[in-house]
């Protein structure tokens, strides 16, 4: 099966500094892949780079196995891909119904009413809201406001930069469950950036670990869950039969 998103030898600068280093991946449509690493490994760059925000200098982008590196962003995004970037970045002063209408801009069908109220029964408290400036929403509310105009494109791929930034354990158990709802219930396929692991193995299908700028380990999430490195070094878990033993003073097994 071709996958409907791939990335071949990616690298991609900030000025001078590489900041993704030949970085490839896959995600299969209707997949749940998540792309983990330490702040500054990379993920926000390589979702830059797939949504046309960034350029590579070298490799390919490839949806359903055409290139799409070289295109404008807004017509990568007119070709399906939504990306739902870190820190929401809502229009504050447009009402959250506003907001959620700019992200089916682009579409000139019939269906908007009807993903409209789809977007409100996957989010009740927008519902609630929809006529209140988006300025005026919680951070949680917020954060549902962005995926849910993601959402109003149809999207044949959702990229999502950490969701689960700064909200409190209640949301982010709520967020990632709405996130493995839509993948299962409406067939979006998800590309998931995430500090947050552990939330995120929870509910990906596929896993891949970033650390300065390269790929260092994939897997299929469950397994990834239970690699000893990313027990240790991104779930918190340590061996206590060894005493004495320093987190700090192991090394990965990937290194």
């Amino acid at each position: 099966m071709t996958p409907l998103l791939a990335l071949r030898n990616i690298e991609t600068y900030y000025g001078p500094v590489m900041a993704v280093k030949g970085v490839s991946l896959e995600v299969r449509p209707g997949q749940l892949v998540t792309l983990l690493g330490a702040n500054g490994a990379g993920k926000t760059t390589v979702l830059k780079t797939i949504s046309g925000a960034m350029n590579p200098q070298k490799g390919q982008v490839l949806l359903e196995g055409r290139e799409i590196q070289s295109r404008d962003p807004d017509k990568i995004a007119r070709d399906g891909v939504a990306h739902v970037p870190e820190g929401r970045e809502v229009f504050p002063f447009l009402s959250v119904e506003d907001n959620l209408l700019m992200g089916a801009y682009s579409r000139r069908d019939t269906g908007i009413h009807d993903d409209l109220e789809l977007v409100f029964n996957y989010f009740p408290p927008l519902a609630d809201k929809r006529k209140l400036q988006a300025g005026y929403l919680s951070g949680g509310q917020q954060q549902m406001l962005a995926i849910g105009r993601a959402l109003m494109l149809r999207p044949r791929i959702m990229l999502l930069d950490e969701p689960s930034l700064g909200l409190s354990p209640r949301l982010v158990a709520e967020i990632a469950q709405i996130i493995l709802r839509l993948n299962q219930e409406q067939s979006v396929t998800v590309l998931l950036v995430e500090q947050n692991a552990r939330m995120a193995l929870d509910i990906a299908d596929f896993g891949y670990v970033m650390e300065l700028g390269r790929v260092v380990m994939e897997d299929e999430a469950e397994r990834l869950k239970n690699a000893t490195d990313i027990q240790e070094f991104y779930l918190g878990m340590k061996d206590q039969g060894v005493r004495g033993r320093r987190r700090w003073k192991q090394r990965k097994t990937w290194r």
